[in-house]
């Protein structure tokens, strides 16, 4: 939980008529993170930022930003701005009266209002577009430029509704370092909604995930994808293999199941909560995986390949055990090794720290 919150939701819950769109809701916001909702549709992401920004009230809860009750307080008059997906850009206005809007509609003096856009132009790197029309700009740049509308205001949070949804992906995966730069150079605090895995595990400090209308983990990107707490985690979060095991041994330091090619050993926290007896769902990311050129390690298993597909620095395997069960692997290719082709009978292996146990569903 963060030092000092900008964003407090206690208790939230929010429901239309019979449909409850949100339950038990508790999140802090640091000041200065950037926090990502992420979820597949109709999980609650979208809502949760709709009460923030105002447009809707929670039915349960409170909802407090830089220290305030925001119950009774229109969308105007929170310290927020918000990028929609659709950035809502003027077309008769050019680059700079865009970004200069919202500074002259509350009063601002014209020069300040030319220091402040000039300064953030600077910042997201159009102040030599400043005079171009809104249509003459790529999907990026009017990225750029609604970005800056935002935060000339130097609200205390700045709300991104899936702000890259409509642009191309390597415009989208540029956009994240830009956005990240941008955060750095304003110390914004960022509240991003997604769907998107990759775009949460590039931009976030602290993921937020939800599934139907509830957070079901709140981690560190890193953290969320080597230790997720549920299997709606470990599915949701890139890919991984799933085994069906029964826990047949425990101690303070590990814990080993049983599935029925296999003996699985994770190590410390990943096994805690199981005991003997227990049914589990072991998971594994495919690249936890290796194939073995030497005697056959702890965690082992014999295989055979049955498809091989080379993606430039990286090989993704798909290999049957005697069970018939197939495995998932990922491999870095590397030119000082040799890799097994289709076909070839190998030995695949794995350690007690990549092993994590989850209750089945």
């Amino acid at each position: 939980m963060p030092t000092q919150a900008v964003i407090e939701a206690v208790g939230v819950g929010k429901s239309f008529g019979t449909f409850q769109a949100l339950s038990d809701i508790n999140l802090s916001v640091g000041v200065g993170e950037i926090v990502t909702l992420l979820g597949p549709s109709g999980c609650g992401k979208t809502t949760l930022m709709r009460l923030i920004a105002g447009f809707d009230t929670p039915s349960v809860g409170t909802i407090s930003i830089d220290g305030r009750d925001c119950a009774n307080q229109p969308p105007e008059r929170r310290p927020v701005n918000m990028v929609f997906q659709r950035y809502a850009l003027f077309p008769h206005l050019d680059v700079f009266d865009n970004v200069a809007f919202g500074l002259r509609v509350r009063g601002i003096p014209a020069a300040e209002v030319r220091a402040r856009v000039e300064r953030m132009l600077a910042i997201v790197q159009l102040e030599s577009l400043a005079g171009r029309g809104i249509t003459e700009l790529s999907g990026g740049q009017s990225q750029r430029v609604a970005l800056a509308r935002a935060l000339v205001n130097e609200p205390k949070v700045l709300l991104l509704d899936e702000p890259l949804a409509a642009l191309d992906l390597k415009i989208r995966q540029h956009m994240l370092i830009e956005m990240k730069r941008i955060h750095a150079a304003t110390g914004a605090t960022f509240v991003y909604v997604t769907h998107d895995q990759d775009e949460a595990m590039v931009l976030s400090d602290r993921v937020v995930l939800m599934e139907k209308g509830r957070i079901v983990q709140v981690a560190p990107p890193r953290e969320m994808y080597s230790r997720p707490a549920s299997l709606f985690a470990a599915k949701f979060l890139g890919e991984t293999n799933l085994f069906e095991a029964i826990v047949d041994k425990e101690s303070v330091e590990s814990g080993t199941a049983r599935a029925g090619f296999a003996e699985f050993t994770a190590a410390g926290a990943r096994f805690e909560g199981f005991g003997k007896g227990d049914r589990v769902i072991v998971s594994i990311r495919p690249e936890a995986f290796a194939f073995s050129a030497g005697p056959e390690p702890a965690q082992s298993v014999a295989v055979t390949v049955e498809e091989s597909v080379f993606m430039g620095s990286r090989s993704f395997y798909t290999v049957r055990v005697q069970n018939g069960e197939r495995v998932r692997v990922q491999i870095q290719n590397s030119q000082a090794r040799k890799l097994p082709d289709v076909g070839d009978a190998a030995t695949l292996y794995w350690s007690a720290e990549d092993v994590i146990f989850l209750r089945p569903s």
